[in-house]
Parts: structure tokens; C-alpha cells; sequence
């Protein structure tokens, strides 16, 4: 399967370009950086260290998305949304990393979804997955006494907050609960805040060093606590996952899926 990279020289996208290159029955189909990089023209394989693979670095991402079965984007929101776009106008699977992304971005992502095989997901890993499945469940048997805080920790670089990771528990949070996460997520603590609301859903974010990743679903009622713990000790799990997705999507029929549908987590 021809797997594509745009973005691809950079820390994840060297990453994802191993992760291609060393998964059996994957081909890298090239890469796509910037039209000023000093990469264009240059091997992806070889730039990220392996040995010569014969694709081509280039600056036009509609020749990448031609070529490919399906194309890995952990870019910035953007970009990901003209990506979406190509996805659907040649029919290429996309697997969708990055995050940050806007309501109105995310129409665009379901519209493309409709014409081609798109999975997006806050975070690729098996046991962050895992971590998403688990906090529906335990939300969906506690009751609202519980209350429910979301801490996470990444490096020093990361540019938004709360992580996408950190949204997605949230998200996981909210709907084993039957709630809606935008109604009841409390996102900023300054001052005096006043009592804790019941039912709402609170996020912590730290910043500092080189933490890849690290979050926790805190559920605490009077008495005791339970904590859902996952931390990330090296970015070569996001790289593995996704590509273990772009080989899902030769098989799956146009529609927006997530990494727990790759993985067969849901009922």
C-alpha cells in the first residue's frame, strides 16, 4: 500500500516516514514539505535516515494525494483542511493527527469524509486509546457526585491547550455521562472561582521540558479517588498507530472513523 507523508521532515513526519519504510506491506508514495524547504527534490526515507526508498520530497500536495492509497497528516489546521479536501477529490484514505481544530474545520473534514476514507483521532497510540475506552465506560457508571478532572503535561513547544488528547477524555468523559463536553467543560481556573460546579468537567494543563505526553482522568467523590493514567515516553507509538490506520483504510468504505474503530474497541 502507497502511504504518503506531508509534513514530512519535521520530528513527527521523519517518525511516520520510519514507521512506513519498516511496516510490512506499506510503500512510502513520497512526501510533501513547504515550497521554500531546502528538503524539495530530496528522498523522505533518506532525510529521516533510512535507506533510499526512490520517493520524492515535493512541494505540491495534490500530486502527493494522486499517487498515494491514503496519505498521514499531522500538520496544523490549515493545512489539514485543504489536505481533506484532496483526500476527497482523488478518493485517497487520510489519516488525521493534528489537532486544534475549529467547528468550521471540522465540517470540512465530515464533507470530505462523505467522498473517501478519513480517520482523525486526538492521539494514535493503543493505550491512549484504550485510556478513551475505558473513561466512557467508568463516566457512564458513576454518577455526577463523581467529579471529573483532566490533568495533561507535554513539552515546552506544544502551541495549544488543552491537548487534543486531553479533549478527546473529555469528550469520552462526556458521553458516558450523556452530556455534552462544550456545556459542561471548565477549561480556565483564575481568581476566586467560587465552589466547584457539579457536573462539570475540568482540565488542567502543564507545560515544560520535553514531556512527549502525559494525562490522567482524575474521578473523585468524597472518600476516594480513581485515576485513569497514560503516559507517552516516546512519539514512535503516534507514528506506529497511524500508519497501522492508512493500512486500515483499504478496507473500510468512505466515512470519518477513529482510531477505535481501527482497533476494534467499540461494542
Amino acid at each position: 500500500m502507497k502511504i504518503g507523508i506531508v509534513g514530512c521532515t519535521g520530528r513527527m513526519g521523519r517518525m511516520l516516514v520510519q514507521a512506513v519504510v519498516n511496516t510490512e506491506g506499506a510503500e512510502l508514495a513520497g512526501g510533501t514539505e513547504r515550497e521554500n524547504s531546502p528538503f524539495i527534490g530530496q528522498d523522505p526515507a533518506v532525510v529521516a535516515g533510512e535507506v533510499p526508498s526512490g520517493a520524492v520530497i515535493t512541494a505540491n500536495a495534490d500530486e502527493l494525494f494522486a499517487k498515494a492509497d491514503a496519505v498521514i497528516d499531522f500538520t496544523a489546521p490549515t493545512a489539514t483542511i485543504e489536505h481533506a479536501k484532496l483526500a476527497a477529490k482523488h478518493g485517497t484514505g487520510l489519516v488525521i493527527g493534528t489537532t486544534g481544530l475549529s467547528a468550521d474545520d471540522q465540517a470540512i473534514i465530515a464533507e470530505a469524509a462523505k467522498s473517501t476514507t478519513i480517520i482523525q483521532a486526538p492521539n494514535m497510540s493503543l493505550g491512549v486509546n484504550l485510556a478513551f475506552a475505558i473513561t466512557e465506560k467508568v463516566a457512564s457508571m458513576l454518577s455526577d457526585d463523581w467529579d471529573i478532572e483532566i490533568v495533561e503535561m507535554h513539552h515546552k513547544h506544544k502551541v495549544d491547550a488543552p491537548s487534543g488528547t486531553a479533549l478527546g477524555l473529555g469528550r469520552a468523559a462526556a458521553k458516558g455521562r450523556g452530556v455534552d463536553l462544550d456545556t459542561v467543560a471548565d477549561k480556565v481556573r483564575d481568581g476566586f472561582t467560587g465552589e466547584r460546579k457539579k457536573g462539570d468537567i475540568g482540565f488542567a494543563t502543564l507545560r515544560g521540558g520535553d514531556v512527549v505526553g502525559d494525562h490522567t482522568v482524575m474521578f473523585a467523590i468524597e472518600g476516594e479517588r480513581f485515576e485513569i493514567t497514560h503516559k507517552a515516553s516516546s512519539r514512535v507509538i503516534f507514528a506506529r498507530g497511524a500508519v497501522t490506520g492508512a493500512l486500515w483504510t483499504q478496507s473500510a468504505e468512505a466515512g470519518l472513523y477513529d482510531m477505535q474503530d481501527v482497533l476494534g474497541l467499540k461494542d
